[in-house]
Protein backbone atom coordinates (compact mmCIF):
# COMPACT_ATOMS: atom_id res chain seq x y z
CA UNK A 1 0.00 0.00 0.00
CA UNK A 2 1.34 3.44 -0.95
CA UNK A 3 0.82 5.65 2.12
CA UNK A 4 0.71 9.10 0.57
CA UNK A 5 -1.94 11.58 1.61
CA UNK A 6 -2.63 13.73 -1.49
CA UNK A 7 -5.80 15.74 -1.08
CA UNK A 8 -8.11 15.88 -4.05
CA UNK A 9 -6.18 13.27 -6.07
CA UNK A 10 -7.63 10.15 -7.67
CA UNK A 11 -5.16 7.49 -6.53
CA UNK A 12 -6.55 5.04 -9.10
CA UNK A 13 -5.05 7.21 -11.82
CA UNK A 14 -1.46 7.09 -10.56
CA UNK A 15 0.98 5.32 -12.86
CA UNK A 16 3.29 3.20 -10.72
CA UNK A 17 6.11 3.88 -13.20
CA UNK A 18 6.02 7.54 -12.22
CA UNK A 19 6.70 6.63 -8.61
CA UNK A 20 9.60 4.42 -9.73
CA UNK A 21 10.94 7.39 -11.69
CA UNK A 22 10.58 9.63 -8.62
CA UNK A 23 12.52 7.13 -6.51
CA UNK A 24 15.31 7.01 -9.11
CA UNK A 25 15.49 10.81 -9.30
CA UNK A 26 15.81 11.02 -5.52
CA UNK A 27 18.66 8.51 -5.60
CA UNK A 28 20.60 9.94 -8.57
CA UNK A 29 19.72 13.68 -8.52
CA UNK A 30 20.17 13.61 -12.31
CA UNK A 31 17.64 13.00 -15.07
CA UNK A 32 20.19 11.18 -17.21
CA UNK A 33 21.54 8.94 -14.45
CA UNK A 34 18.04 8.24 -13.10
CA UNK A 35 16.98 7.13 -16.59
CA UNK A 36 19.96 4.78 -16.84
CA UNK A 37 19.14 3.39 -13.39
CA UNK A 38 15.66 2.23 -14.44
CA UNK A 39 16.26 1.67 -18.15
CA UNK A 40 14.70 4.84 -19.59
CA UNK A 41 16.00 7.44 -22.02
CA UNK A 42 16.72 11.00 -20.94
CA UNK A 43 13.66 12.37 -22.82
CA UNK A 44 11.41 9.72 -21.20
CA UNK A 45 12.68 10.69 -17.76
CA UNK A 46 12.17 14.38 -18.47
CA UNK A 47 8.59 13.59 -19.50
CA UNK A 48 8.08 11.55 -16.33
CA UNK A 49 9.35 14.42 -14.19
CA UNK A 50 6.97 16.81 -15.96
CA UNK A 51 4.03 14.47 -15.24
CA UNK A 52 5.11 14.10 -11.62
CA UNK A 53 5.18 17.89 -11.18
CA UNK A 54 1.66 18.17 -12.58
CA UNK A 55 0.39 15.22 -10.54
CA UNK A 56 1.89 16.35 -7.23
CA UNK A 57 1.52 20.11 -7.85
CA UNK A 58 5.10 20.81 -6.89
CA UNK A 59 8.42 21.42 -8.70
CA UNK A 60 9.85 18.44 -6.77
CA UNK A 61 13.39 18.97 -8.13
CA UNK A 62 15.18 22.20 -8.96
CA UNK A 63 18.58 22.64 -10.55
CA UNK A 64 21.48 23.36 -8.21
CA UNK A 65 25.26 23.54 -8.46
CA UNK A 66 25.65 19.80 -7.81
CA UNK A 67 22.62 18.51 -9.73
CA UNK A 68 18.91 18.32 -9.00
CA UNK A 69 17.91 19.39 -5.52
CA UNK A 70 14.68 18.00 -3.98
CA UNK A 71 12.08 20.43 -2.71
CA UNK A 72 10.64 20.05 0.80
CA UNK A 73 7.64 18.32 -0.75
CA UNK A 74 9.90 15.79 -2.49
CA UNK A 75 11.78 15.13 0.73
CA UNK A 76 8.47 14.59 2.51
CA UNK A 77 7.43 11.96 -0.05
CA UNK A 78 10.78 10.22 -0.50
CA UNK A 79 10.83 7.85 2.47
CA UNK A 80 7.20 6.62 2.41
CA UNK A 81 7.29 6.11 -1.37
CA UNK A 82 10.58 4.23 -1.24
CA UNK A 83 9.28 2.02 1.54
CA UNK A 84 6.04 1.38 -0.37
CA UNK A 85 7.86 0.47 -3.58
CA UNK A 86 10.09 -1.95 -1.69
CA UNK A 87 7.02 -3.60 -0.16
CA UNK A 88 5.40 -3.93 -3.59
CA UNK A 89 8.57 -5.50 -4.97
CA UNK A 90 8.71 -8.02 -2.10
CA UNK A 91 5.05 -8.87 -2.60
CA UNK A 92 5.40 -9.46 -6.33
CA UNK A 93 8.72 -11.25 -6.15
CA UNK A 94 8.28 -14.92 -7.01
CA UNK A 95 10.89 -16.76 -5.01
CA UNK A 96 11.65 -20.37 -5.88
CA UNK A 97 12.53 -21.28 -2.28
CA UNK A 98 10.15 -21.68 0.63
CA UNK A 99 11.67 -22.07 4.08
CA UNK A 100 9.06 -23.65 6.40
CA UNK A 101 11.21 -23.18 9.49
CA UNK A 102 11.07 -19.38 9.24
CA UNK A 103 7.67 -18.95 7.58
CA UNK A 104 4.88 -17.23 9.50
CA UNK A 105 2.30 -17.90 6.80
CA UNK A 106 -1.05 -19.62 7.08
CA UNK A 107 -2.63 -22.48 5.15
CA UNK A 108 -6.28 -23.43 4.94
CA UNK A 109 -7.27 -27.01 4.22
CA UNK A 110 -10.73 -28.33 3.40
CA UNK A 111 -11.38 -31.81 4.81
CA UNK A 112 -14.10 -34.38 4.58
CA UNK A 113 -14.75 -36.36 7.75
CA UNK A 114 -12.59 -39.42 7.13
CA UNK A 115 -9.41 -37.62 5.98
CA UNK A 116 -9.74 -35.39 9.04
CA UNK A 117 -9.45 -38.47 11.27
CA UNK A 118 -6.77 -40.17 9.18
CA UNK A 119 -4.43 -37.34 8.19
CA UNK A 120 -4.99 -34.30 10.39
CA UNK A 121 -3.22 -35.54 13.56
CA UNK A 122 -0.14 -36.49 11.57
CA UNK A 123 -0.17 -33.24 9.59
CA UNK A 124 -0.45 -31.10 12.72
CA UNK A 125 2.50 -32.93 14.28
CA UNK A 126 4.60 -32.55 11.13
CA UNK A 127 3.87 -28.82 10.88
CA UNK A 128 4.65 -28.31 14.55
CA UNK A 129 8.02 -29.98 13.98
CA UNK A 130 9.23 -28.39 10.73
CA UNK A 131 7.12 -25.22 10.44
CA UNK A 132 6.45 -24.13 14.03
CA UNK A 133 5.31 -20.61 13.13
CA UNK A 134 2.89 -21.61 10.37
CA UNK A 135 -0.85 -21.47 11.13
CA UNK A 136 -3.27 -24.12 9.90
CA UNK A 137 -6.99 -23.50 9.42
CA UNK A 138 -9.41 -26.36 8.72
CA UNK A 139 -12.73 -26.09 6.91
CA UNK A 140 -15.09 -29.02 6.72
CA UNK A 141 -17.14 -30.00 3.70
CA UNK A 142 -19.54 -32.83 2.91
CA UNK A 143 -20.57 -33.08 -0.74
CA UNK A 144 -17.64 -33.91 -3.00
CA UNK A 145 -18.20 -30.94 -5.31
CA UNK A 146 -18.17 -28.54 -2.35
CA UNK A 147 -14.39 -28.72 -2.72
CA UNK A 148 -14.60 -27.06 -6.14
CA UNK A 149 -16.58 -24.10 -4.83
CA UNK A 150 -14.24 -23.75 -1.86
CA UNK A 151 -11.13 -23.72 -4.05
CA UNK A 152 -12.68 -21.44 -6.68
CA UNK A 153 -13.56 -18.90 -3.99
CA UNK A 154 -10.09 -19.05 -2.44
CA UNK A 155 -11.56 -20.25 0.84
CA UNK A 156 -9.02 -23.09 1.02
CA UNK A 157 -5.57 -23.72 -0.39
CA UNK A 158 -6.23 -27.44 -0.77
CA UNK A 159 -9.07 -29.87 -0.12
CA UNK A 160 -9.03 -33.59 0.63
CA UNK A 161 -11.97 -35.85 -0.07
CA UNK A 162 -13.42 -38.21 -2.63
CA UNK A 163 -12.72 -37.06 -6.22
CA UNK A 164 -14.91 -34.14 -7.28
CA UNK A 165 -16.34 -33.64 -10.76
CA UNK A 166 -13.64 -33.30 -13.40
CA UNK A 167 -12.68 -29.72 -14.27
CA UNK A 168 -9.53 -28.36 -15.89
CA UNK A 169 -9.06 -25.67 -13.25
CA UNK A 170 -8.99 -28.08 -10.29
CA UNK A 171 -5.95 -30.35 -10.11
CA UNK A 172 -5.85 -33.58 -8.10
CA UNK A 173 -3.30 -35.95 -6.62
CA UNK A 174 -4.23 -39.45 -5.36
CA UNK A 175 -3.59 -39.93 -1.66
CA UNK A 176 -5.02 -43.24 -0.49
CA UNK A 177 -7.78 -45.76 -1.01
CA UNK A 178 -10.06 -47.51 1.48
CA UNK A 179 -11.61 -50.89 0.88
CA UNK A 180 -15.11 -51.61 2.15
CA UNK A 181 -15.85 -54.18 4.85
CA UNK A 182 -19.03 -55.35 6.52
CA UNK A 183 -19.33 -55.07 10.29
CA UNK A 184 -21.65 -56.73 12.80
CA UNK A 185 -21.58 -56.74 16.56
CA UNK A 186 -19.52 -59.52 18.04
CA UNK A 187 -21.76 -62.47 18.84
CA UNK A 188 -24.24 -61.67 16.06
CA UNK A 189 -25.67 -64.93 14.63
CA UNK A 190 -24.79 -63.82 11.09
CA UNK A 191 -21.22 -62.95 11.97
CA UNK A 192 -19.48 -65.84 10.29
CA UNK A 193 -17.14 -65.90 7.33
CA UNK A 194 -17.92 -66.00 4.51
CA UNK A 195 -20.99 -63.80 4.61
CA UNK A 196 -23.27 -64.96 1.80
CA UNK A 197 -25.51 -62.69 -0.23
CA UNK A 198 -28.73 -64.22 1.06
CA UNK A 199 -27.74 -63.65 4.68
CA UNK A 200 -26.54 -60.15 3.83
CA UNK A 201 -29.89 -59.16 2.30
CA UNK A 202 -31.83 -60.64 5.21
CA UNK A 203 -30.29 -58.19 7.66
CA UNK A 204 -31.27 -54.62 8.55
CA UNK A 205 -28.68 -52.25 7.12
CA UNK A 206 -27.15 -49.04 8.39
CA UNK A 207 -26.28 -46.65 5.56
CA UNK A 208 -23.77 -43.86 6.04
CA UNK A 209 -24.50 -41.04 3.60
CA UNK A 210 -22.71 -37.73 4.27
CA UNK A 211 -24.79 -36.20 1.48
CA UNK A 212 -28.07 -37.45 3.04
CA UNK A 213 -28.91 -39.82 0.23
CA UNK A 214 -30.70 -43.17 0.58
CA UNK A 215 -28.70 -44.87 -2.13
CA UNK A 216 -25.03 -45.73 -1.65
CA UNK A 217 -22.28 -47.83 -3.22
CA UNK A 218 -23.82 -51.05 -1.95
CA UNK A 219 -27.23 -50.15 -3.34
CA UNK A 220 -25.70 -49.37 -6.75
CA UNK A 221 -23.90 -52.73 -6.81
CA UNK A 222 -27.08 -54.57 -5.79
CA UNK A 223 -29.18 -52.71 -8.34
CA UNK A 224 -26.97 -54.11 -11.12
CA UNK A 225 -28.22 -57.54 -10.03
CA UNK A 226 -31.80 -56.42 -9.66
CA UNK A 227 -31.55 -56.62 -5.86
CA UNK A 228 -32.31 -54.25 -2.97
CA UNK A 229 -31.40 -54.23 0.70
CA UNK A 230 -33.51 -53.16 3.66
CA UNK A 231 -32.35 -49.94 5.30
CA UNK A 232 -32.91 -49.73 9.03
CA UNK A 233 -31.03 -46.48 9.60
CA UNK A 234 -29.36 -43.76 7.54
CA UNK A 235 -27.06 -41.15 9.05
CA UNK A 236 -24.50 -38.63 7.77
CA UNK A 237 -21.75 -39.19 10.38
CA UNK A 238 -19.64 -42.20 9.44
CA UNK A 239 -17.77 -42.34 12.74
CA UNK A 240 -21.02 -42.83 14.66
CA UNK A 241 -21.75 -46.01 12.69
CA UNK A 242 -19.38 -48.50 14.38
CA UNK A 243 -20.76 -47.78 17.85
CA UNK A 244 -24.35 -48.04 16.61
CA UNK A 245 -23.63 -51.38 14.97
CA UNK A 246 -21.86 -52.67 18.10
CA UNK A 247 -25.02 -52.07 20.15
CA UNK A 248 -27.59 -53.39 17.64
CA UNK A 249 -28.34 -56.22 15.22
CA UNK A 250 -27.78 -54.04 12.16
CA UNK A 251 -25.06 -54.56 9.59
CA UNK A 252 -23.06 -51.73 8.03
CA UNK A 253 -20.74 -51.63 5.05
CA UNK A 254 -18.02 -49.18 5.96
CA UNK A 255 -14.55 -48.16 4.90
CA UNK A 256 -12.03 -50.32 6.71
CA UNK A 257 -10.20 -47.25 7.98
CA UNK A 258 -13.34 -45.96 9.69
CA UNK A 259 -13.62 -49.20 11.66
CA UNK A 260 -9.94 -49.13 12.63
CA UNK A 261 -9.91 -45.46 13.61
CA UNK A 262 -13.24 -45.49 15.46
CA UNK A 263 -11.90 -47.30 18.52
CA UNK A 264 -14.72 -49.86 18.25
CA UNK A 265 -12.88 -52.59 16.32
CA UNK A 266 -12.72 -54.93 19.35
CA UNK A 267 -16.53 -54.87 19.66
CA UNK A 268 -17.15 -55.71 16.00
CA UNK A 269 -16.90 -58.66 13.67
CA UNK A 270 -15.36 -57.60 10.36
CA UNK A 271 -16.38 -59.56 7.27
CA UNK A 272 -15.78 -59.33 3.54
CA UNK A 273 -18.79 -58.04 1.57
CA UNK A 274 -20.63 -60.70 -0.49
CA UNK A 275 -20.57 -58.37 -3.51
CA UNK A 276 -17.68 -56.70 -5.27
CA UNK A 277 -17.24 -53.05 -4.26
CA UNK A 278 -14.69 -50.68 -5.72
CA UNK A 279 -12.54 -49.03 -3.03
CA UNK A 280 -13.17 -45.43 -2.02
CA UNK A 281 -10.47 -43.13 -3.35
CA UNK A 282 -9.37 -39.96 -1.58
CA UNK A 283 -7.53 -37.21 -3.43
CA UNK A 284 -5.78 -33.96 -2.71
CA UNK A 285 -7.31 -31.10 -4.74
CA UNK A 286 -6.04 -27.61 -5.45
CA UNK A 287 -6.76 -24.77 -7.84
CA UNK A 288 -4.56 -24.38 -10.92
CA UNK A 289 -3.71 -20.80 -9.90
CA UNK A 290 -1.83 -22.20 -6.86
CA UNK A 291 -0.04 -24.94 -8.74
CA UNK A 292 3.40 -23.35 -9.12
CA UNK A 293 3.61 -21.34 -5.91
CA UNK A 294 6.53 -22.72 -3.84
CA UNK A 295 4.78 -22.50 -0.47
CA UNK A 296 1.72 -24.23 -1.89
CA UNK A 297 3.86 -26.94 -3.47
CA UNK A 298 5.60 -27.52 -0.16
CA UNK A 299 2.28 -27.75 1.69
CA UNK A 300 0.90 -30.30 -0.79
CA UNK A 301 4.06 -32.39 -0.53
CA UNK A 302 3.89 -32.19 3.25
CA UNK A 303 0.32 -33.52 3.20
CA UNK A 304 1.26 -36.36 0.84
CA UNK A 305 4.14 -37.30 3.15
CA UNK A 306 1.63 -38.12 5.87
CA UNK A 307 0.18 -40.94 3.77
CA UNK A 308 2.96 -43.53 3.60
CA UNK A 309 2.47 -46.53 1.36
CA UNK A 310 2.01 -49.71 3.30
CA UNK A 311 2.31 -53.30 2.12
CA UNK A 312 -0.75 -54.26 0.11
CA UNK A 313 -2.56 -51.00 0.77
CA UNK A 314 -2.24 -47.23 0.75
CA UNK A 315 -3.42 -45.99 4.06
CA UNK A 316 -2.70 -44.67 7.46
CA UNK A 317 0.69 -44.73 9.07
CA UNK A 318 0.75 -44.98 12.82
CA UNK A 319 2.93 -43.03 15.16
CA UNK A 320 4.66 -39.79 14.32
CA UNK A 321 3.94 -37.76 11.22
CA UNK A 322 6.41 -37.90 8.36
CA UNK A 323 8.71 -34.93 7.98
CA UNK A 324 8.13 -32.14 5.45
CA UNK A 325 11.36 -31.14 3.76
CA UNK A 326 12.34 -27.65 2.67
CA UNK A 327 11.10 -27.33 -0.91
CA UNK A 328 12.55 -25.47 -3.86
Amino acid sequence: MICVNIHGMDLHGIDLNLLVAFDALMAERSVTRAGARIGRTQPAMSAALSRLRTLLRDELFVRGPSGLQPTPRALELAEPLSRALAQIQRTLEFTQVFDPASSTGAFTIGLQEHPAFVLLPRLVLALRTVAPHVSLHVRGFTARDDAIGMLDAGEADVAIGVPPASTDRILTRPLFEERFVCVLRKGHPAGREPLDLEGFLALSHLLVSPENERFGHVDAALAKRGLKRRLGLTLPQMYAAPKLVASSDMIATLMEGVVETSGMADALRVLSPPIELAPAAFVLCWHRRNDAHPAQRWFRDCIAAQVPRQAGRQGRGGGKGASCARTQ
